[in-house]
């Protein structure tokens, strides 16, 4: 998915990092601000406990999947109403579910009446067709659920595969703060549900979906891994639809855009009279033998306050990497094309 400060890319840079800091014996990695996962699913990959938070429902929702999901998905309700899954193995039953509800029929729905240019929308979001297909499988993965035909990790699975299917074919420049005023090819492309990626292991993992501030101070960990946000961009503005797609819970919306009302929802992080004050509240609270602060040149917060904040809970240190810009607005003039990605860490003091 595209995504504002994924750090897919960044992935090895991070890894590295962190593993010319930790001791051997770190067996938990923590991650509060995970958005989608790309970087607790990394761990989780190399054997890690993870515990994974996000404030934001449909990160949660991609972090259940991606993140607490590790064994088979064996649909076995199911074969009430899809007898075919009886006679298949069960490596292809998630394949056979999701061509399924690709092929339903779409419905006026929600999505459909808001986010498309129907008759009571203008709004450019989606095509007529995709977003009617987006209801129809929404409405279909609900029913399953209410009629219990798929368990919880099944409906996760698939409402996390429906998320990132519709978000390859959303017409916008990666966020949905406004869509295009045409529609883009891939935009026009039909709406085909594709299954998420399933990571299997034998451990057991932890999601939330909490105020990273509040949860910290209830775990412990070996490797706190944090990611707030750098500037004033908003998630819940930015990442709307794929919000209500994840909840479809028919909220009041508002504005050219259909936005939701988030406020529950809003990163002090994203303030700059909060975002110093809420970092040192954070790591005032923080039980784990390392920290690691991913951040860049261009942040809120001062690299001295960054420093001075860990400073004050152990060993301090930071790596870093050039990164080439996001870039939002391509009519907007850039003073740079690359900003500098930072990699801050602490050793904390007596904890072993």
């Amino acid at each position: 998915m595209n995504y504002i400060g994924s750090k897919i890319k960044l992935l090895p840079f991070i890894d590295a990092s962190i593993n010319k800091v930790v001791d051997e014996n770190c067996k938990v990695f923590c991650d509060l601000f995970s958005g989608t996962g790309s970087v607790s699913a990394h761990f989780k990959k190399k054997g890690f406990k993870v515990i994974a938070n996000d404030i934001q429902y449909y990160a949660y929702v991609l972090n259940r999947q991606l993140i607490t999901n590790h064994t088979k998905l064996k649909f076995n309700q199911l074969k009430e109403i899809l007898p075919e899954l009886n006679n298949m193995i069960i490596d292809k039953r998630k394949d056979y579910v999701c061509d399924y509800l690709t092929k339903i029929e779409g419905k006026e729905g929600f999505i459909y009446l808001n986010y498309s240019p129907s008759e009571k929308s203008e709004r450019m979001y989606l095509t007529n067709d995709n977003a009617k297909k987006c209801d129809a499988v929404r409405m279909q993965i609900e029913n399953w659920k209410t009629q219990e035909l798929i368990n919880e990790e099944e409906y996760f699975f698939l409402i996390a595969s429906l998320i990132k299917s519709t978000d390859l074919r959303a017409n916008v420049l990666s966020v949905y703060g406004a869509y295009l005023k045409h529609f883009k090819s891939r935009a026009q492309v039909d709406l085909i549900i594709k299954p998420y990626e399933l990571i299997l292991n034998k451990k057991s993992h932890d999601v939330h979906n909490e105020d990273a501030n509040e949860l910290v101070k209830k775990v412990k960990t070996d490797i706190l891994y944090l990611d707030p946000p750098y500037n004033s961009r908003q998630y819940g503005s930015n990442y709307h639809l794929l919000e209500t797609i994840a909840k479809y819970d028919a909220p009041e919306i508002y504005g050219k855009t259909g936005l939701r009302e988030y406020g529950e929802q809003r990163s002090l992080y994203c303030l700059k009279e909060h975002a110093t004050k809420s970092l040192k509240d954070l790591i005032d609270n923080a039980k784990a033998k390392y920290i690691f602060l991913s951040y860049s040149n261009e942040g809120i917060i001062p690299q001295e306050d960054i420093k001075s904040i860990l400073e004050s809970k152990g060993k301090y240190g930071y790596f870093e990497t050039k990164y080439s810009r996001y870039k939002s607005d391509s009519k907007r003039t850039y003073t740079a094309n690359h900003t500098i990605e930072y990699l801050h860490y602490c050793i904390v003091d007596g904890v072993k």
